[in-house]
């Protein structure tokens, strides 16, 4: 496909997101009410509002109106007999894409995948099924209309031995599997595929509060941080320097505006020694999970230095805040931290394609190759070596 047919095909699918709104969200119903135990986190995952409608469309048209990423030339050489040597961008072939609960991926992962050149296979938990086979089906009738073999974009309604059996097997010939879940998911994914694996590492996010902070700045992001308590880039830890001036009275300010949002306040006995509205806990297990949840853990560090070292050894590697009013210090925490994104006196929500300008994203990667951060379709690419010659041969 040239450029124009794949963002004629991403405007028809918009056209049909924007015409079946009430179709999918009556089928998004059908998979809500098929679970009525579900936690907070996973149906905020789960639903599919006017509002996230909104964003699968805005982001198919993101996406239209990018570059290219298919065939640019990162390099060229020309011998001095004449052979030339180019260097270009492909597509990775065929994306398995494995994720739970949240429909919008079916559009918009896809979508960035579909616009560097690949196949896609989508295969969507148990209880996004109603759905995932309405999207599915709008991506083929975009397809079709535009005259693209519909299967360019298909939906494997798997159970979960099966889904196992293709990792293992790769019966479907897949070139690139990425995996959009819990741990157990991820860790079965790159233990038992063949082909390479971007993982969407989990979140369990931190802020550093340093001494010579904006204090008030820092609570905004903090609660800006826990927002939304489902998605991979909240905040779970706030490690605070205990050398913040007038630090108990701060602490008290802190618990006080997360729990006015209703959100649990979770802390080691030297933080509930500042503030006994705390809940103790001092197992450093916490200090690596990612919570999901209205849930949020406060501890003290000494330094810096201990609070990038913290974050290194417990942290998913996903984004990582500093709030200060020294620019050293910042300059100093952001290359120590060992995250994918790292923050300046911002919030940790940023980390998102569509914020940083990259358009729809098919993951967060928390990996150092193939690459790291939000994966737009600028991303979704590896290369080949084209050689042109008259009869080259080397002596």
């Amino acid at each position: 496909m040239d450029s124009d047919q794949k963002n004629s095909i991403l405007s028809f699918l918009s056209a049909l997101l924007q015409q079946h709104r009430l179709a999918i969200m009556e089928a998004n119903r059908s998979d809500m009410l098929a679970f009525p135990d579900m936690d907070d986190s996973m149906r905020d995952r789960l639903k599919v509002d006017e509002q996230k409608i909104d964003a699968m469309i805005r982001s198919l048209e993101e996406v239209a109106t990018q570059p290219d990423p298919e065939g640019k030339t990162i390099y060229e050489f020309v011998r001095e007999d004449g052979l030339r040597v180019i260097n270009r961008t492909v597509p990775f072939g065929i994306i398995l894409i494995i994720y739970e609960s949240r429909p919008d991926v079916t559009i918009e992962a896809a979508a960035t995948a579909f616009k560097a050149g690949n196949r896609i296979l989508l295969k969507g938990g148990k209880e996004s099924l109603h759905t995932n086979s309405l999207l599915t089906r709008l991506w083929q009738e975009a397809l079709t209309v535009n005259g693209v073999d519909a299967t360019y974009v298909d939906y494997l309604n798997l159970s979960r031995e099966e889904t196992r059996r293709l990792i293992r097997e790769n019966s479907h010939k897949v070139d690139l599997i990425i995996p959009r879940g819990g741990e157990g998911l991820i860790r079965f994914v790159q233990d038992n595929a063949s082909v390479p694996v971007i993982v969407s590492g989990r979140g369990n996010n931190f802020l550093y509060i340093d001494a010579d902070a904006d204090f008030e700045m820092a609570v905004r992001l903090v609660i800006n941080g826990k927002k939304r308590i489902s998605v991979c880039n909240a905040i779970d830890k706030v490690a605070i320097d205990q050398y913040l001036p007038e630090l108990q009275e701060k602490v008290s300010r802190l618990v006080t505006a997360l729990q006015e949002k209703g959100i649990e306040v979770w802390g080691n006995r030297e933080i509930v020694s500042l503030c006994n509205k705390v809940r103790e806990e001092n197992d450093a297990a916490t200090l690596r999970e990612e919570y999901l949840s209205a849930k949020i853990y406060l501890t003290l560090v000494d330094s810096l230095t201990e609070a990038a070292e913290m974050i290194n050894r417990y942290s998913g590697g996903h984004s990582a805040v500093i709030v200060t009013n020294d620019r050293g210090k910042a300059d100093r925490f952001m290359l120590q931290v060992d995250c994918a994104a790292v923050y300046h006196n911002a919030s940790s929500r940023f980390t998102d394609g569509g914020q940083f300008g990259v358009g729809a994203e098919i993951a967060i990667s928390t990996q150092k190759l193939h690459f790291r951060g939000p994966l737009g379709a600028q991303e979704l690419v590896t290369n080949k070596w084209f050689v042109y010659g008259e009869g080259h041969i080397r002596e």
